[in-house]
């Protein structure tokens, strides 16, 4: 049988002379029956830190004949066929000692058919996964005192079968005298080799793994029946010392997170948490651990890091919202059938909207700094997406996880790559807004929460929903015609602030960055004039985004260039910043010069009306619902 939904017929296409077909695969479809040959037996190698290389051994069970072995493609979280499977290399088979003959699959490269000779119950597979040198050739994942062990790139798997129905044994090999944390439970220990317990091949992938040589772990949740701890690889000892303070502030996030939802979808949880400037940041969410990368100062450099601080809040979130509870589009049987995204405005949006709520409500952000976020994100949504306003719309954007697959693009303000995000953001506080409204007050997106993700406690299988389901719980909690209310957001153009004036606030302009605004350019080393000259400016002057139809956009500048100097002065933040507010009421326009490529020129911006940046101020003819929404429960 064929996986592609095309594989039952051959359509064919003819244009001039030549016709083109479509073609399928020969991968068997997945099937809901147990892998009876056998468990899967997987050790990897993780001490080559110097060339940083995993090497595979593997062992697959299976009966002579045909066998299709399948490396990941479509990964959860990654929403997007991202399996790295370019990094994949020195496959060899083996069976009784003799090598089997492998072919790539003519349509599929991510599957490999073999035949299992007559008198063998198992092929040996061997092979690397040669990981990222730097950035440019993806996330690096192992440095001299780290590393981040992802199963899907270290295992395959036979095809033919359900992810879940397929077991694994599982070990790895650390170098000496590191420690790990994961959410895999420990079976045995043979020196610098941890075997892990039996495991369903679905779980497995969900089971990541970071170790280290400077490690700590902290208790989240102490004397629970359920631990939550948090563990630590840092590139520096220094970097571990957290303090009494901070400790509590994580605890109190676990119980703000039980408070909303009243239930939890695991039997235990670990964050993996990463503090380096040399291992890539992370954010990437499974049912009972989380992958979380920060630079280093995260607790030694608290108070400038604040604005990155949601990062554990919303990684947290999903094992409720997108692992247990997921859009059936995505609930896929294994790791390489087409997942469909049409949901990420629930799976990422309200992750998004809870992320940020329950780092206000835990104290990882104050209700200040909450508010400031909100409006830089509002301001998005008023003023930064010319593209939503005119030719997409929030649900086509949950189709980028496979169109841009997270690399940089020209103009992102113009084609609104994953806006879900913190568009879904926007209409799930539009929601809780409505939800007041309806009923005085009474009911709010925390029932909402309650009703449609703290079901079914300890349960870690897999909840899927439709459109529909969303559309049944809002109504059970407030009848209203909430198909068309979401379908507007979701599929029109605009209209996606309205939750700001819901809850008794307004979105207001400036010449004052906030807080946040201050704190994002010092993380990200960005000027940011996107309200103002209409663009945002990296180290050196490099120009980043460009506001699709604004002042700098017309004046004729363009992301790739480079600002060299400001009204005949050589460049640098203030310089410019200064400059714009010069111009302001005046007739004089702000001169850059720049290079583009080897050329150098000089451009003029029209702009006079200074320097622009987003706030909220209170209406207070309204409630502050805001307010509430934010409260520590």
């Amino acid at each position: 049988m064929k996986r592609h939904p095309l594989a039952a017929a051959i359509l064919a296409t003819t244009v001039g002379c030549i016709a083109f077909a479509a073609h399928a695969d020969d991968v068997p479809a997945p099937q809901n029956v147990p892998y009876t040959a056998g468990a899967l037996t997987i050790d990897v190698d993780a001490t080559d830190l110097a060339h940083r290389i995993f090497r595979v051994h593997e062992v697959v069970p299976a009966a002579p004949g045909p066998l299709t072995l399948l490396y990941p493609q479509w990964l959860p979280g990654n929403h997007s066929p991202s399996g790295p499977i370019d990094k994949f290399a020195g496959l060899i088979v083996k069976a009784n000692g003799k090598v089997v003959p492998w072919t790539r699959d003519e349509y599929n490269v991510y599957a490999f058919h073999l035949d299992v000779p007559q008198g063998a119950s198992s092929v040996e597979v061997e092979f690397q996964y040669l990981s990222p040198q730097d950035t440019r050739q993806g996330r690096v994942v192992m440095t001299p005192e780290m590393l981040n062990l992802q199963w899907n790139t270290v295992t395959v798997y036979p095809a033919g079968y359900y992810a879940r129905q397929i077991q694994a044994n599982a070990s790895v090999k650390l170098p000496a005298g590191w420690q790990f944390g994961s959410a895999l439970e420990v079976a045995s220990q043979d020196g610098d080799t941890t075997h892990f317990k039996s495991i369903n091949y679905d779980d497995l992938v969900d089971s990541p793994i970071y170790a280290g040589k400077y490690f700590k772990r902290v208790d989240l949740d102490p004397g629970a029946s359920t631990p939550v701890h948090m563990d630590i690889v840092a590139d520096d000892p220094k970097f571990l010392a957290i303090t009494p303070e901070q400790v509590k502030i994580h605890q109190s996030l676990i119980q703000q997170m039980y408070k909303l939802y009243g239930a939890h979808h695991y039997n235990h949880y670990d964050f993996l948490f990463s503090l380096s400037d040399k291992m890539s940041g992370n954010g990437l969410e499974h049912h009972r651990s989380s992958e979380d990368g920060t630079p280093t100062g995260y607790f030694t450099e608290w108070d400038k890091s604040w604005v990155m601080r949601d990062l554990l809040s919303h990684e947290f979130n999903h094992s409720w919202d997108g692992k247990y509870r997921r859009g059936a589009d995505l609930a896929t049987p294994n790791f390489n059938v087409t997942m469909g995204d049409s949901l990420l405005w629930v799976y990422e949006g309200q992750t998004q909207f809870w992320g940020q709520v329950m780092a206000a409500r835990s104290g990882l952000w104050t209700s200040e700094q909450y508010k400031e976020m909100i409006a830089a994100v509002a301001a998005n949504y008023d003023r930064g997406r010319p593209g939503l306003a005119t030719w997409r719309n929030v649900q086509d954007t949950t189709n980028d996880p496979t169109i841009a697959q997270r690399r940089p693009l020209p103009y992102r303000n113009y084609q609104s790559s994953e806006d879900y995000y913190s568009a879904g953001e926007m209409i799930w506080l539009d929601v809780d807004g409505k939800l007041r409204d309806l009923t005085g007050n009474k009911k709010s997106i925390d029932d909402f929460g309650k009703a449609f993700f703290g079901v079914n406690p300890g349960a870690w299988d897999v909840d899927p929903y439709t459109f529909e389901d969303v559309v049944k719980t809002l109504n059970d909690l407030a009848p209203y015609d909430w198909a068309s209310y979401l379908r507007t957001r979701l599929d029109g153009h605009g209209g996606l602030i309205g939750g700001i004036a819901a809850h008794g606030w307004k979105l207001i302009y400036t010449d004052k960055p906030s807080d946040a605004i201050k704190a994002a350019e010092a993380f990200r080393h960005t000027a940011d004039l996107t309200y103002s000259l209409g663009l945002s400016i990296g180290k050196e002057g490099a120009i980043g985004d460009v506001l699709w139809d604004g002042p700098a956009f017309n004046a004729g500048i363009a992301p790739g260039m480079t600002i060299v100097a400001v009204n005949g002065h050589a460049y640098d933040p203030d310089a410019i910043k200064d400059a714009v507010t010069a111009a302001k009421g005046s007739s004089q326009p702000v001169e850059l010069l720049v290079k583009d490529f080897d050329q150098y020129k000089t451009i003029r911006i029209d702009y006079h009306e200074g320097l622009k940046y987003p706030h909220l101020e209170r209406d207070s003819s309204k409630p502050d619902t805001l307010a509430q929404l934010i409260k520590a429960r």
